[in-house]
């Protein structure tokens, strides 16, 4: 089977949606298929391009095995949504002309965001007599809504005009929640087209590092009660409530870190240094191994969304999370899948978005509760296995491979 996939964002990037489209094509190509990756040049979090890709518009690497072809893309220096929208608007135009030209696959998988892709997706389909899988991480047009960011009106029917044009045209749509798959059964998306795609994660602890690590390198004791955010720092994150509750603790083992890179990072760290709190620190985005160290030495992990961020948002840093068998103390709306997810795993708790004071009295509650904590982590591992890495990657391949099929036969 021949694959393409093409999307926004794959390796190097350390976080987001990369790391999983790699995951994805590594597994499709140890499997023996032939893959191809249409992408941009590496960009995120940090929002910015290293100075050796700022001039190019297409360059073509090789990772893993699996050549990927990197084109030209607007990166704003701010991130507002009409610079949103141009830079997704330039990475679909760059790309398509790209892909044009590449041999025919079985099957295009095609990422969103960008939200524009999946019309494009389904012209580049028409044109190449290819199908292809759009696979859904973010519902743009109801986080934009529910976040404020863009007002009810002709813009906002627009874009929801521009996802349907893609549900239609797709041959499956998945997306990586059971609440994901609810709202594109709202959305009209045929029962047959629906597929369940989570992110999956690796469970093999075998190459944990040891405890004491992170904390002997950040300074931090050996009693001190850590607790970590890592991840984006973006406006759908709402990371700004970890400020307001250092401010408010007054448990005197508790330290929270802050880690990641993002759209709100400057102002994020003006506030930490106008904070003056003493028990908080903001560190770059780590490295996969220095992530996994500090994973380890964690007492409590972190997890926030803005209040209104989207009931399907499943934020992907939960599921690595859980695999180190670590608590988790998630700030989300009650009815989002987060929320839902903590409520049926029993890994953790959840306080409401814009609580600072909620959130720093469950913080010195959990400093206090080492049974409880050892029950969430354990309780977090059970519920983590059903994302196994392998068993996730071969039910998706399956389905590849019986599109594949389908359509190399539809068109003898």
């Amino acid at each position: 089977m021949r694959v393409i996939l093409w999307g926004i964002n794959y390796a190097p990037e350390l976080t987001g949606i990369a790391p999983y489209n790699r995951m994805l094509c590594d597994h499709l190509a140890a499997a023996g298929h032939e893959v191809e990756v249409v992408t941009a040049f590496p960009y995120y979090p940090q929002w910015e391009k290293r100075p050796a890709d700022a001039a190019r518009i297409f360059r073509r690497d090789v990772i893993g095995g699996v050549p990927v072809h990197r084109c030209w893309h607007y990166v704003p220096k701010n991130v507002r949504v009409l610079t949103r929208m141009l830079h997704e608007a330039s990475f679909i135009v760059t790309s398509f002309t790209r892909l044009l030209p590449l041999r025919k696959p079985d099957v295009y998988i095609v990422i969103s965001p960008p939200l524009l892709s999946g019309a494009a997706a389904r012209v580049l389909s028409m044109l190449k007599r290819a199908p292809f899988v759009f696979h859904v991480q973010d519902l743009q047009p109801d986080a934009a809504a529910g976040l404020g960011m863009v007002r009810p009106g002709r813009f906002m029917r627009l874009l929801y005009w521009f996802e349907s044009v893609a549900y239609a045209g797709a041959a499956r749509v998945s997306g990586i929640s059971r609440g994901m798959l609810d709202a594109f059964r709202r959305k009209n998306v045929p029962e047959k087209k629906i597929v369940y795609f989570p992110n999956p994660v690796a469970l093999d602890l075998a190459a944990r590092p040891a405890p004491g690590g992170f904390r002997r390198k950040e300074g931090y004791r050996a009693d001190d009660f850590l607790v970590i955010y890592s991840g984006n720092l973006g406006v759908k994150q709402g990371a700004e409530i970890a400020v307001e509750a250092a401010e408010l603790v007054r448990h005197p083992r508790i330290r929270i870190v802050i880690c990641g890179e993002g759209a709100r990072k400057l102002d994020l760290a003006e506030r930490i240094e106008n904070s003056g709190a003493a028990n908080l620190r903001l560190l770059p985005l780590l490295a996969e191994a220095d992530y996994h160290e500090m994973l380890v030495d964690a007492d409590v992990c972190l997890i926030t969304q803005q209040k209104g961020a989207g009931g399907a948002f499943f934020p992907s840093k939960l599921l690595s999370t859980l695999a180190f068998g670590k608590p988790v103390l998630t700030v989300a709306d009650e009815e989002s899948e987060l929320c839902r997810a903590v409520k049926e795993g029993h890994f953790g708790r959840n306080v409401s978005p814009n609580q600072a004071e909620a959130l720093a009295t469950a913080l010195a509650e959990m400093a206090e509760q080492p049974e409880a904590l050892r029950a969430w982590g354990e309780a977090g591992r059970k519920f983590v296995a059903q994302f196994s890495r392998d068993q996730v990657l071969a039910g998706f391949t399956k389905m590849l491979e019986d599109l594949a099929a389908e359509s190399r036969s539809a068109h003898r």
